[in-house]
Parts: C-alpha cells; structure tokens; sequence
C-alpha cells in the first residue's frame, strides 16, 4: 500500500505529555539502567537534525516525498528528545543544548568531514543511494519502536509506558514510510539491492552508535535485548529488514549484539 505523504505532513504532531502526571517519578523513580537507557534515547533523538543534516547532500534532498517527510520526521524526533527528557528532568537528570553541542566538539574532524564524506559516496552511488537511505532509516526506525516497546514492557510503569507507546506510535509511521520508500527502489533493482545489502552488512549498527560512547551502545542493547525474549525482538527486526527486496538472510541487528557479547 502507497505511503500518503500529504497525510502524514497533515497529521504530523508532537507527541504529548502534559496530561501524563510526570510528577509521580519523584516518588517513585525509576531504577538507574532505565534512566541510563532512557538519556541515550533522548540523545539520539535530539540528534536527529546532525542525520538529516548529511542527508540532505545526498540524492535523497532532490526528492519531494523524501524531503518533505524528513523535515516533519525530524520535528517529531526532536518532541520525543523533549518528552524523554521532561522523564529525566524529574529525577534531576538535565540534557541541554550546550551538553549536546560538547558532545558534538569531541568528535572532532569525524562529525566535520561526515557531510563530505557522505556526499561523495552517495553521489557516486547516484540515485540507487536513495534506497540505501530508505532501507537504512527503515531498519533504524524497526529498531526504534522495538525499543521503545521494550522498555515499556521492561520498566512496566503505568506513566512510562504510555509515553513510550505514544512515541513508538510515531515510529510505526516513520517505518511505514521508509519501508514503503524500500521496497518501491529496491524492486528490480539488482545495482540498489547489492549496494544496500552491502551498506547494511558492513556499516549498520544500532541508532547511537558512531555519536554515543561504545559502552553506551552496549549498555543498552544489553539492557533491551538480553536474554530469550530480548533476542526474539532482535530476531522480529531482522525478519523485517530480510523481507525487504534482495535482503534475505541479513540478520544484522542480532550481529551487532553477538559483537557486543549480548547475552542470549
């Protein structure tokens, strides 16, 4: 089924917290690896413009679907920053801007030299690069709302849950787009399918990873994907991403867990 993205710019909205009673986390906080998981989320999300950033010097930016979904994409990840953080406020945990921005500076020439390198690549990729974007972004925002659920179950805190399901709501159209997007350029398209299927299986890693410490990244595929039920939802996004055109087999999110000694 074709992705109405006249729908969606029309129905984007940021997600809301204001009639959740947040205040009840200061007498009932919650335990440190949630919050530990829950400020790497937030950090992720808030750094949602740096992606749409090199994005936009790639093939990608002359699409009008993709641009137009990108840029209300960006405003509802930026809300769901917002909304983990007003969580991490109540326990005194703060995320501002100039910590972000700090975190930026420390990586140097690699966050410089990330549009640059992406432009070259994805131009002398031409438009077959656009469905690398899509199946990457797709994978990403599977692994997204996987987590979110996850958490919600883990944590099972009636406050918590609910704005977690609201964000993973957002993600299941985010998802929907990508895929869609996916498919329609992957489908007889041998060039895109073996460029993807290589971005994919040498370059992915979970959302975070290359901007959020290793030991973070760790810390939270193990906190959200251990043990047999952790490694059925893995195995979930994997099957998703391996139904896309020309990527059977792929199972990538449950390699990147074995390298991180995740356990089973």
């Amino acid at each position: 089924m074709a992705f109405d993205i006249d729908h969606f710019t029309q129905t984007s909205e940021r997600v809301g917290w204001e009639d959740l009673d947040l205040d009840v986390f200061r007498d009932d906080p919650l335990p440190p690896a949630t919050l530990r998981t829950l400020r790497y989320m937030a950090d992720v999300e808030y750094h949602t413009v740096c992606y749409l950033r090199d994005m936009l010097v790639t093939p990608s930016h002359a699409e009008g679907d993709v641009t137009a979904f990108m840029t209300f994409w960006n405003r509802e990840e930026f809300w769901h920053g917002e909304a983990l953080s007003e969580v991490l406020r109540r326990h005194e945990i703060s995320l501002d801007f100039d910590q972000l921005k700090a975190k930026r500076l420390k990586l140097g020439w690699k966050d410089r030299l990330a549009p640059i390198k992406q432009s070259v690549a994805a131009n002398l990729a031409g438009t077959d690069f656009i469905a690398v974007h899509m199946a990457w972004g797709a994978a990403n925002e599977w692994s997204a709302g996987t987590a979110y659920r996850r958490l919600a179950v883990l944590e099972d805190h009636p406050v918590l849950a609910t704005l977690l399901h609201r964000i993973a709501k957002q993600e299941s159209r985010h998802v929907a787009f990508y895929a869609t997007q996916a498919r329609t350029r992957l489908e007889d398209h041998p060039r895109a399918q073996r460029l993807t299927r290589l971005a994919l299986r040498r370059f992915w890693g979970p959302v975070g990873t290359g901007v959020m410490p290793e030991s973070e990244v760790t810390h939270v595929m193990t906190h959200l994907f251990s043990g047999p039920a952790g490694r059925v939802q893995a195995a979930h996004i994997d099957a998703n991403i391996a139904r896309l055109p020309g990527m059977e087999g792929l199972r990538i999110v449950q390699d990147a867990l074995d390298r991180r000694g995740v356990p089973t």
